[in-house]
């Protein structure tokens, strides 16, 4: 590695003999940022109940500050969740479906929380309809009319994507929540990707509803998650896990008192969001834009030497990507079994023969495959061109 990189790199526990271009999965968390939850936690197991009961409120409402000043939200319409997937389970799980309404998702979403949808249409008797985004893609418009030319008078909610999981498309998305607003739909946007990726701002956004991780793109410990709840839309929305907050929330706002606490569980993670925010916005002299811009740069550049390996074409313009990017694969074997918790033979491959930890989704659907390459500021030119010598060697 550079000398530069290798010095971000060091801020990093990663393995360091791994060329790790999957930052986009699980996110990897700075050492210093470890530092402050290891304190946290000796602080908590030191007094428990101290920790609980007298001295939380304050740290948590601090770092809900922090994080809501930097997504561009009120700090009142924010909670603290595990990950997107428990926030889209929220919003889902309060509303109420009836028979014949339509959950409207797109081919390019996350399954877990495609999944979610489907989950509450069965329960309801409401049907999910899917809009079929087109990749390779020619701009943010085709996105846009895809999704719009699946709304009819029976759509009742649209969970969109801004960052697409599989294709690593950044959306239109303040676009799409115009238009669904327009045609009476709330929109649900899954921001799984964004924070930390791409600048936010919740308040001019105005979707009804959006959640997004921190242990990702913020570089939070695991377990950091927001849900943004537009002030008009707060009433019925409840915690996927209902706890003592339901009964009254003891001079605090309701939506605060419900997803705050939700039973005994470590809130480390959240209450380490203003130093992850502290410590990747020093890293660059230009704070968060010269992160997300280097890296959105570095994504590009990797994305053009992996296509050269591959002998295919860039599937989306650059202006549609912001840390990650996904090419097309050759097909993988013929009875493979690959799902979103396990990983193809080829990245095991990539991994145990050349040092390579890089995603194979199957989309859109076994066997056909994408390589999903991420860049964070730890990466460097030099390891796409890696992946490049690796993916000729393996696919010939």
């Amino acid at each position: 590695m550079s000398p530069a990189a290798a010095d971000l790199r060091s801020r990093w526990s990663l393995d360091p003999e791994v060329v790790f271009l999957n930052h986009g999965s699980f996110g990897a968390c700075p050492r210093a940022v470890l530092a402050v939850q290891d304190e946290l936690r000796l602080r908590m197991e030191r007094e428990p109940v101290r920790f609980f009961l007298r001295d939380l409120q304050g740290p948590l409402d601090a770092a809900r500050e922090a994080v809501a000043a930097f997504v561009g939200a009120d700090p009142l319409d924010l909670v603290f969740v595990r990950n997107a997937t428990e926030g889209v389970n929220g919003i889902l799980r309060s509303l109420e479906f009836s028979a014949g309404d339509e959950l409207l998702i797109t081919d390019h979403g996350y399954n877990a929380c495609n999944n979610a949808a489907r989950y509450v249409a069965l329960r309801t008797g409401a049907r999910v309809v899917t809009a079929a985004l087109p990749f390779p893609i020619a701009g943010p418009e085709a996105a846009l009319e895809a999704i719009l030319a699946a709304v009819t008078p029976r759509t009742r909610l649209a969970i969109v994507d801004h960052v697409t999981s599989p294709t690593g498309l950044v959306l239109p998305i303040a676009a799409i929540v115009a238009a669904l607003r327009e045609r009476g739909v709330d929109c649900l946007v899954d921001g799984a990707h964004a924070p930390g990726m791409v600048p936010l701002d919740l308040n001019a956004l105005g979707a009804a509803y959006y959640t997004g991780n921190l242990h990702k793109w913020v570089c939070a410990p695991k377990g950091a998650a927001i849900l943004h709840v537009r002030r008009d839309r707060q009433g019925p929305i409840h915690p996927a896990v209902i706890s003592h907050g339901f009964s009254g929330p003891c001079g605090r706002s309701r939506l605060h008192a419900e997803f705050d606490w939700t039973g005994t569980a470590d809130p480390t993670p959240w209450l380490c969001v203003p130093a992850a925010l502290r410590e990747l916005g020093s890293l660059l002299p230009g704070g968060w834009p010269e992160v997300q811009a280097k890296n959105h740069a570095l994504v590009c550049a990797g994305r053009e030497i992996v296509a050269a390996a591959l002998g295919v074409a860039p599937p989306a313009p650059a202006a549609m990507l912001g840390s990650l990017a996904s090419l097309p694969l050759p097909p993988g074997p013929e009875g493979q079994t690959v799902t979103p918790l396990t990983s193809d033979a080829l990245q095991d491959a990539l991994l145990l023969r050349h040092n390579i930890e890089v995603p194979l989704p199957p989309w859109p659907a076994p066997p056909r495959r994408l390589i999903r390459i991420s860049a964070q500021l730890y990466n460097e030119v030099a390891h796409y061109e890696a992946l490049a010598r690796a993916l000729r060697a393996e696919l010939g």
